[in-house]
């Protein structure tokens, strides 16, 4: 994944480290399908919304709000998707169910030709929604090229 050797994410913490993770995710997904490694960059991109998703949850100034149903896990990133829609964190517009099943798929096959503007105007929506974005590039570690 892009964050190999960038950071510790433990060291970092349950809300700066899976930030950091987000962030050095998005960049490197949206790397990743400029060069056409399209089922690449749609798994980094999950990766990255996940990571953005945990660490509002973790964060102790936006994750007490957060409406829990008994039995819900934080770490069931279709479940801490409804979640946040509930809670009207995000307003449910993107389609996680379509972007889970999409990534599932891209686990197991290239999805060349697989036109991913509209998903990344989605994935975008969410991580602004989540306050991930916008944020500076340049205060990121620099990609390492010899990543995926």
């Amino acid at each position: 994944m892009p964050h190999f050797g960038l950071m510790n994410e433990q060291e970092l913490g349950p809300v700066a480290g899976p930030l950091q993770r987000a962030r050095l995710h998005l960049r490197g997904g949206k790397r990743r399908l400029r060069q056409g490694k399209v089922s690449a960059g749609i798994v980094t991109l999950y990766d990255a919304l996940e990571g953005a998703m945990l660490s509002y949850a973790e964060s102790p100034d936006t994750g007490p709000r957060l409406q829990f149903l008994p039995g819900e896990r934080i770490h069931d990133s279709k479940v801490l998707y409804a979640v946040l829609v509930r809670s009207k964190v995000l307003n449910g517009a993107f389609d996680f169910e379509a972007f889970d099943q999409l990534t599932e798929k891209a686990l197991y096959q290239e999805l060349d030709g697989y036109d991913t503007r509209d998903l990344l105007v989605g994935v975008e929506s969410v991580m602004t929604q989540l306050g991930v974005l916008p944020f500076d590039e340049a205060g990121l570690p620099p990609e390492d090229p010899k990543t995926f």
